[in-house]
């Protein structure tokens, strides 16, 4: 008994020591995207731009508004990919659960071609380099709404035909590829000025926000990690099989159903301000579980600030590889995703 009880323990710190490493490198990182640019800027100085203090103007906008905002977005996205991968993984028993998985992401691409094409919120300027996109608010209202339609249709099957989590991942696929189609159907009429905007948007772009948007993330993101956080003990249970659930007395319906809809909403925010960023929700849970296990006290956690590193190293590598040219951020992570995508589908012990 006594070691049983020390191992737990150690265990235990050992789980906590990996949270506190993440914690510090996604400090360290954030710290260094800071400093990462065209225009050098010291430590000292990065401190006091920060709150806009620095005696050089120039410092206060380069740091408070241009890249404090896209390295929050990068942090706050990341972090919300992260634990919405994990929450999905567990509550649909499937491995390679994701946004994409479910649709919501092909629903916010759909969104987006439609603002941008028959809304006419298309781009502003001759060259990628200069697009600015003529009404962009319209473009994440419309990612937005088709993101939560996805989700809903989901929820409405589940709800009424009490569908299993399996069936779930079937119709996520099946309004996918719909929704797909109907993306290059509308592009099929689109001319070349509103092609490129549509593919502008999906190359995914963190630098597109400012404090109004990096606050509009900040309340939907941290909620809903605290909320994940403070029902970890209900995944841990959904582990179990759904007969031990119910027994433990997990409404287990409820739990998914609900889980879903934060999913999603948490996802669509995202979605709709910085564009399609692929595999990250993916990555993130695999890396954390082989460190801390499967106990999602620790995994969720781990996952969203996992999440938060890797988005931020895409975004530094997307930033330095070309510069002064920035590379799309999805293609970025598209090239850390899909070799993962592959080992977890042929690994043996694979859930699917």
């Amino acid at each position: 008994m006594e070691n049983k009880l020390y191992e737990y323990k150690k265990l235990e710190n050992k789980n906590r020591l990996s949270l506190m490493i993440l914690l510090f490198l996604l400090l360290i990182i954030f710290i260094f995207s800071l400093y990462t640019g065209l225009y050098y800027i010291d430590f000292i100085e990065i401190i006091k731009g920060i709150f806009g203090k620095s005696m050089d103007s120039n410092v206060n906008t380069i740091i408070y508004n241009m890249r404090l905002p896209r390295v929050l977005t990068a942090t706050l996205g990341g972090l919300g990919l992260g634990i919405t991968g994990c929450i999905l993984q567990s509550i649909l028993a499937n491995p390679l659960a994701s946004a994409s998985t479910l649709g919501i992401s092909q629903g916010a691409s759909f969104g987006a071609a439609f603002a941008i094409i028959v809304l006419g919120a298309g781009v502003q300027g001759s060259n990628v380099d200069s697009m600015n996109f003529s009404n962009p608010l319209l473009i994440n209202i419309s990612a937005f709404i088709f993101s939560i339609l996805i989700s809903f249709l989901i929820l409405s099957l589940s709800k009424f035909k009490k569908i299993n989590s399996k069936g779930i991942i079937l119709a996520g696929i099946a309004l996918s590829s719909m929704f797909q189609g109907a993306t290059t159907l509308i592009q099929f009429f689109a001319d070349e000025v509103q092609l490129a905007s549509v593919v502008f948007w999906t190359f995914g772009d963190l630098g597109r926000t400012s404090w109004k948007e990096v606050m509009i993330m900040a309340l939907v993101i941290i909620p809903s990690i605290l909320f994940f956080i403070l029902r970890s003990w209900d995944f841990n249970v959904l582990e179990n099989g759904d007969s031990i659930s119910i027994s433990l007395g997990v409404n287990i319906s409820r739990v998914r159903v609900l889980s879903i809809l934060i999913c999603s909403f948490t996802i669509a925010i995202i979605v709709s301000y910085v564009g399609l960023i692929n595999f990250i929700g993916l990555a993130s849970p695999h890396i954390v579980r082989r460190f801390v296990g499967s106990n999602h006290r620790y995994l969720l956690p781990g996952s969203a600030l996992t999440g938060a590193i890797l988005l931020l190293l895409s975004d530094l590598l997307a930033r330095l590889i070309t510069s002064p040219i920035i590379l799309p951020i999805g293609a970025i992570t598209s090239f850390l995703g899909a070799p993962l995508f592959i080992y977890i589908l042929f690994k043996e012990d694979s859930k699917i």
